[in-house]
């Protein structure tokens, strides 16, 4: 039972029986003195808790696996976490998004449709939430894109979610996201708002009923938020609405502000303010508010989060691939304000982003020490852990949730190694991941996930993908061709003809 050929064969899916230990090279465990490294130490976990964090535990156990050369430390926490097949992608190297269909054209807005089928969404959460626990990540608040949407997302695609959550053994809030209005592109390419108070409205009440109904489902693993769309597009009314469900049933709130230049043209327009100083004139800024990217916050704004308690979600990967940054973390944290991490486009890799945050950090920093690997290690873990009310997750400690990951410090494309955090930060992706494990459940074990065939889901997931793509132009302003929305990098020839040398 001491070997790794044991750990192999158990069960994806399932609790290993009884009391358990886990073993590897390097354990965090957070002490009353605070974290730590345990050198060749070990986790003891009955059901869903963990029982010890140690060296050599001495009492007895029905089975200890020993993951070698390896580190075991708590599941991240994705406070924006890619619940779809990403259409964020398609930006990258496609500008301006106006013009690539990331804004309806008005023609397109009156008879805007689902461009996916229910079964499609379903889908799309079970293959996102998989890809979540390949990479370490435990627990998780979906987020996709409304783009491709006849308006927000809809009870019946999260009761699919909760669905979801339940099979693959992920840690989730949810809430599907609604909103009073959006952005449209006159016949002459002029952004415009448009409203529909009363569609939001009903889509909120059903949201709070949806909410109130999942809450602690599945023992306790699968919770309910509020997940109004980006602030630009929500009245006063439906975001007054949103916060006093949210008080009465405490569940957190995640609204996308202070992320973009065009959010920030429209709040102006619309409010004549930022939009973090609209919600304070509203009296609607609270520890109760998870706010992803702030990557355009002024001091101003950045000063009122720091005196609310507002969250702030950093997503360093995707905002670096549209040019912009935190300004920064170092300063966000200096000011008090509590920084959690989220992935918010694929591959939802909170390694990788810890990486590139931190490399951002000291570009923005203009210095070579600024923050640390354990600053953002802290900040996927304790931080968004915090933001949640949960401070049974995000760390290691007797009476914890047994939240996970376990990475491979083996791994041949990471060595030689200095310190396992540091290593895992500065060398690694969450491809070293070796298991995730969620209410001491083993999910995810060397690549292979609880409750679905990854490769084949993998080819559905292209599929339906290249589907949705090849309906960008009707959305999209003047519906040009895909191939004029989406060039390839370089001109495709189908013509094959000898160099000569």
């Amino acid at each position: 039972m001491n070997a790794p050929s044991s750990w192999s064969m158990l069960p994806l899916g399932k609790r290993p029986h009884g009391r358990w230990a886990l073993k590897a090279r390097f354990v965090v465990a957070d002490l009353p003195e605070g974290r730590c490294l345990i050198p060749d130490g070990e986790i003891v976990i009955e059901n869903d808790t963990i029982l010890w964090v140690g060296r050599d535990f001495e009492g007895d156990v029905s089975a200890r696996y020993d993951m070698g050369d390896a580190l075991i430390g708590p599941g991240f926490v994705d406070l924006d976490a890619l619940s779809d097949l990403d259409t964020t992608v398609l930006a990258m190297d496609n500008q301006p998004g106006w013009k690539k269909g990331r804004v309806w054209a008005a023609d397109y807005a009156t008879r805007a449709y689902e461009m996916y089928s229910q079964a499609e969404l379903a889908f799309q959460k079970h293959y996102a939430f998989a890809q979540l626990l390949l990479n370490g990540i435990t627990s998780a608040l979906p987020i996709a894109s409304l783009f491709y949407r006849a308006w927000g997302e809809t009870v019946a695609e999260f009761e699919a979610a909760a669905d979801a959550a339940e099979d693959l053994g992920i840690r989730v809030w949810l809430g599907p996201a609604y909103r009073s209005g959006g952005v449209i592109l006159d016949e002459n390419g002029a952004m415009q708002p448009v409203f529909d108070e009363e569609r939001g409205l009903a889509e909120l009440a059903e949201a709070a009923s949806f909410a109130k109904r999942i809450h602690g489902r599945a023992n306790g693993l699968i919770s309910g938020m509020f997940a109004p769309d980006r602030v630009e597009t929500c009245s006063e009314t439906l975001l007054r609405q949103t916060f006093a469900h949210a008080d009465d049933m405490d569940m957190p709130v995640r609204l996308h502000m202070a992320q973009g230049e065009m959010e920030l043209q429209t709040m102006r327009r619309l409010h004549g303010v930022t939009a973090p100083e609209w919600l304070d004139r509203l009296s609607l800024l609270s520890p109760r508010l998870i706010a992803p990217h702030a990557t355009v916050a002024t001091e101003d704004d950045l000063a009122r989060y720091a005196d609310h308690g507002v969250t702030v979600a950093h997503c360093p990967l995707v905002s670096a691939r549209h040019g912009s940054t935190l300004k920064s973390f170092s300063r966000l944290k200096a000011m008090g304000i509590r920084i959690g991490m989220g992935t918010d486009t694929a591959p939802p890799d909170v390694v990788l982003n810890m990486s590139v945050g931190l490399m951002m950090n000291r570009l923005a920093e203009g210095r070579g020490d600024a923050g640390s690997a354990a600053d953002f290690y802290d900040a996927a873990t304790i931080a968004g852990a915090d933001a949640l009310k949960r401070s049974d997750l995000g760390r290691i400690f007797p009476g914890a949730k047994a939240d996970i990951a376990v990475f491979d410090m083996a791994d041949s494309m990471i060595a030689p190694r200095i310190d396992p955090i540091q290593t895992l930060v500065y060398g690694a992706t969450g491809r070293v991941t070796r298991a995730t494990i969620v209410d001491g459940r083993i999910s995810m074990r060397d690549g292979a996930v609880a409750g679905i065939d990854i490769a084949a889901a993998r080819e559905q997931a292209q599929r339906q993908f290249d589907g949705l793509v090849a309906k960008y132009p009707e959305r999209t302003f003047q519906h040009p061709p895909v191939e004029d929305i989406f060039p390839p990098s370089y001109p495709l020839s189908h013509h094959i003809s000898e160099v000569s040398r």
